[in-house]
């Protein structure tokens, strides 16, 4: 059997206009927890905006904690740290796979989550959600709000009426992963501000959903419309869930432009806009 080794926060030193890092010279700074359901692997890192802390996401060990609590120790959650790795604090909680995270024209933190599973094609909705220090989000006793999950046997009836309703729900099973607030200019005036997200696509669907990059308007930092398909062109086939990419993460160039990520194409796509 293979041994599971828990991954670590790694701190490297870095020079503007390195082009290589020296896997030797990296510092553990701090441990995390692994394993258990599909693993449930990213471990992503998103800067405070006042630079002083980290956030890191950390995806559940199971579907609904069907294993006991015990495994789920610091997980489904998105933890705080200074830059040294020290004074970990858990930031949100109920979080079952908080992928992609990124602050809002506001500052504010914002991340998308992948819900449970094996509730049916509509249930339960991932989704988009600002996440404030000593927020709850149900997972595993309730989800979207305060509603029970039938198949969790320890329910805590006081986590579950403190379960927030997230901000944006973006479809059941979607698998939405990357994040980016758009913060620049060149994209016609609709997107500024708005958040652009990578949807995986999930198996646990009789159809197939995601499978492409969605995007959230926002205004005042608020989500001010509802989601709408911005690149698309992934799948092949829906009827034999035959698909050619699969989009993950979503970054915003400098220039304006936004690259994204796709897993099963091996690909990085680049999206440029040009005015007619």
């Amino acid at each position: 059997m293979q041994k599971l080794v828990s991954p670590n926060l790694l701190k490297f030193p870095y020079k503007l206009g390195d082009k290589k890092i020296d896997r030797s010279t990296g510092k553990v700074i701090l441990n995390l927890p692994a394993g258990g359901y599909n693993n449930h692997w990213t471990r992503n890192l998103l800067l405070s905006k006042d630079e002083k802390h980290l956030f890191v996401s950390v995806g559940s060990a199971s579907n609904i904690a069907e294993h006991g609590m015990a495994e789920e120790k610091r997980r489904a959650n998105i933890l705080r740290v200074d830059l040294d790795g020290k004074n970990e604090v858990i930031y949100g909680a109920g979080l079952r796979n908080p992928v992609g995270m990124d602050l809002s024209q506001t500052g504010k933190l914002w991340t998308v989550v992948n819900e449970r599973d094996m509730l049916g094609d509509d249930l339960v909705p991932d989704y988009l959600t600002e996440v404030s220090e000593g927020d709850f989000y149900g997972w595993p006793y309730a989800y979207y709000g305060a509603n029970k999950d039938p198949r969790v046997k320890d329910q805590k009836p006081e986590l579950v009426k403190k379960t927030l309703i997230p901000d944006v729900a973006l479809g059941s099973h979607t698998a939405s992963l990357g994040l980016a607030f758009y913060d620049k200019e060149k994209f016609p005036k609709k997107y500024h501000g708005g958040a652009f997200i990578g949807q995986h696509g999930s198996w646990n669907r009789s159809e197939i959903v995601g499978y492409q990059v969605a995007f959230v308007p926002f205004k005042n930092g608020k989500p001010s419309g509802k989601p709408e398909v911005f690149l698309e062109g992934f799948i092949k086939d829906k009827n034999q869930a035959l698909v050619y990419g699969r989009p993950v993460s979503v970054e915003v160039l400098n220039n304006g432009d936004i690259l994204v990520s796709d897993d099963a194409s091996d690909s990085i796509w680049h999206v440029t806009y040009k005015s007619k």
